[in-house]
């Protein structure tokens, strides 16, 4: 007898253990997408693009892109998951830029107007279909 309850002891067990962690992981908010995410981190990338063209190109704007980038994660409140997914998105846009311009030329230019153009855009989409 004592065979025969052994595995159906085992097998209760087994099912409680997965039970509790189904439960353990069911009480841990999921991570909140916003509908415009997708949008917000191309955004995201495209002001830290800005950041270093900008600056390269001696726009004689100082931290303004940066600035922005602080004001729109100030605005939108995001979990510190989001917030570092944002970030990373501005330094990956700085980043990819550093890595192609070195000096300003007329090239880094049209790219700066391109992408301040996307801004643009990419800000006026996301307040004309998501704002309040």
């Amino acid at each position: 007898m004592a065979m025969r309850v052994l595995p159906t002891l085992a097998a209760l067990l087994m099912l409680s253990c997965a039970a509790f962690a189904q439960e353990e992981t069911a009480t841990q908010p999921p991570e909140l997408v916003a509908p415009y995410d997708r949008q917000l981190l191309r955004l995201s990338e495209v002001l830290g693009s800005l950041h270093y063209l900008r600056a390269l190109c001696e726009a004689n704007e100082g931290n303004i892109w940066r600035n922005e980038m602080n004001r729109l994660i100030t605005l939108e409140e995001p979990s510190p998951v989001r917030r570092a997914r944002l970030i990373a998105r501005f330094n990956r846009g700085f980043r990819a830029l550093d890595e192609t311009y070195t000096i300003c030329t007329p090239a880094a230019r049209i790219a700066a107007d391109r992408y301040l153009q996307e801004g643009e855009k990419l800000s006026a989409g996301i307040v004309r279909r998501f704002g309040r």
